[in-house]
């Protein structure tokens, strides 16, 4: 579970996952470097705005699968309480469609669930940076139609 007792320069993070061994991989993963502190999880979408309201965190790692509220609108809701978080989505779901929908609420960064490995670090780094951020394996285009 999260301490609140962590040194004030580190980059605050809100994890967001309804699966929770996956928020437990996320966390292991951010727990490699001593400068990202996970203040909390949480397993929805009306938890997660409660929690992002109460603890104000530098960076949001968003599902957008989510119960009660999908991550797109606890995305839209995240943004219009708080204009300085930055917010990357972690999803399974890699669709250019999906993912412009995505960035398109405000979300720096998207991650697929299959590269989170390796590309997890670099999007908080990157978006902290004040850059965009989308893995590899995410497409923005749209897949072709064979007939055309």
């Amino acid at each position: 579970m999260p301490s609140a007792d962590k040194p004030h320069s580190s980059v605050r993070i809100l994890v967001v996952d309804d699966f929770e061994p996956w928020r437990r991989q996320i966390c292991s993963i951010l727990e490699t470097r001593a400068e990202f502190f996970v203040v909390a999880e949480a397993a929805n979408g009306s938890e997660a705005l409660q929690k992002a309201r109460e603890l104000k965190p530098d960076v949001v790692l968003l599902d957008i699968a989510l119960p009660n509220l999908n991550g797109l609108e606890t995305a839209k809701r995240i943004r219009q309480t708080d204009h300085s978080a930055k917010i990357i989505f972690v999803s399974q779901n890699d669709d250019a469609d999906v993912v412009r929908a995505a960035l398109s609420t405000g979300g720096e960064g998207y991650v697929s669930k299959n590269d989170v490995s390796r590309d997890l670090l670099e999007a908080v780094e990157a978006v902290l940076r004040g850059e965009h951020f989308a893995s590899s394996g995410v497409r923005l285009e749209p897949k072709r139609n064979p007939s055309q």
